[in-house]
């Protein structure tokens, strides 16, 4: 099989996300020792040939992991210490592996190893020095803010709050205060699928006016403020924020992006207009939003495409085109399935309640049904 790149610790950690394992169980396939696992992938130490030759069996790579093992330790010897500059672009390139997997499949396959590689990382920054100890604290405030997002996902606000607060304290020992703007973001959309919408467009302003707060946390504020007035039915403050959103969004075009969130020149402003006609229960315009530019917030975005197809789904139902909106949420129940999306449930939840408005035929009921079954969870 082919490797993906960088050193044996992060091809060990990339090779363990693909599969979802923990590392005890890549420590149990192994049979090597759950720290031995994570001085691996932290860097902190070099594979023996044993060890190397333990961990290709588990992993199935035909000889190449203790082929890479040999590359690493020429010129050095095992057990030595690595620069930890290797781990931190090593982990980067593991992050937005587990991001892409995360999105495809949602946060079951992920999880496990968003944990246990921000448990590597939180043990190794202690012991780094100078920029590379904020480099790693950084990057494990980045693990601990998608390892929340992960967890609302999962269906877990409680956890989701965790592991968000801990980005905070985590972006704060390596120099960074936008976490902490965007932390304010995360909490308005947690407060939003919680039916709190008082305390999401607070979280949301709050968000905007922090010292902190980049066009990129100010366009996700105004995003979420601009759903939460749609949702209490405030139409002149829904579209203020959109405008405020459109306005940051441009901003951010051309300039570096910051790694807190989606990314904002990957959105698209008729699908999030759309979304909030439709929590303002003006239907055929959101219908007619959605068909316009029916697209993903980022590529290859399987739960993007599902939340935004049921949104569809939902719109053409309180439209009165039950037909269009029963082959829609046909199409998409088994990506729904899929990804197991606490969010996206919510979202077929209210494309259940719109499509039970109206007289269906046994077809349409029995998907409306298994749609309410899915919705549950």
């Amino acid at each position: 099989m082919r490797l993906p790149p960088g050193d044996f610790g992060v091809v060990l950690a990339t090779l363990r996300a693909r599969r979802g394992w923990s590392v005890r169980e890549a420590a149990r396939r192994a049979n090597v020792s759950e720290g031995q696992i994570c001085n691996l992938e932290s860097g902190l130490r070099n594979p023996t040939p044993a060890v190397a030759a333990a961990c290709d069996a588990a992993f199935g790579t035909g000889g190449e992991l203790v082929e890479l093992a040999g590359a690493g330790r020429r010129g050095a010897r095992s057990e030595d210490v690595v620069e930890a500059g290797s781990v931190v672009s090593g982990y980067e390139r593991v992050l937005w592996e587990l991001k892409g997997i995360g999105r495809s499949t949602g946060p079951r396959f992920v999880s496990a190893s968003m944990k246990s590689i921000t448990r590597i990382l939180t043990d190794a920054g202690p012991h780094a020095v100078g920029e590379q100890r904020a480099e790693i604290w950084l990057l494990a405030s980045r693990f601990a803010e998608y390892t929340g997002w992960m967890a609302q996902e999962a269906g877990n606000p409680a956890e989701a709050l965790r592991w968000t607060n801990l980005a905070v304290r985590w972006g704060a020992y390596g120099g960074d205060e936008t976490v902490a703007a965007y932390a304010l973001v995360r909490k308005a959309f947690i407060a939003q699928h919680r039916g709190d919408t008082c305390a999401a467009i607070g979280f949301a302003d709050q968000a905007a006016g922090h010292p902190a707060a980049n066009p990129v946390i100010r366009a996700h504020a105004a995003r979420r403020a601009a759903q939460g007035h749609a949702r209490r039915g405030d139409a002149g403050a829904c579209q203020e924020a959109l405008e405020r959103f459109r306005s940051h969004a441009a901003e951010v075009i051309g300039e570096r992006t910051p790694h807190w969130g989606p990314r904002i020149e990957n959105g698209n402003p008729r699908l999030i207009e759309a979304s909030c006609m439709l929590s303002l229960r003006r239907f055929e315009l959101a219908a007619d939003l959605f068909a316009a530019d029916h697209r993903p917030a980022e590529p290859a975005d399987s739960n993007s495409q599902a939340r935004f197809a049921v949104r569809q789904a939902t719109a053409l139902a309180g439209a009165g085109r039950l037909d269009d909106a029963c082959q829609i949420a046909e199409a998409t129940l088994p990506v729904i399935k899929r990804i197991d999306s606490a969010t996206v449930r919510a979202e077929l939840g209210r494309f259940v309640e719109q499509a039970r408005t109206w007289r269906a035929s046994p077809g349409q009921l029995a998907l409306i049904d298994a749609s309410a079954a899915l919705a549950i969870g």
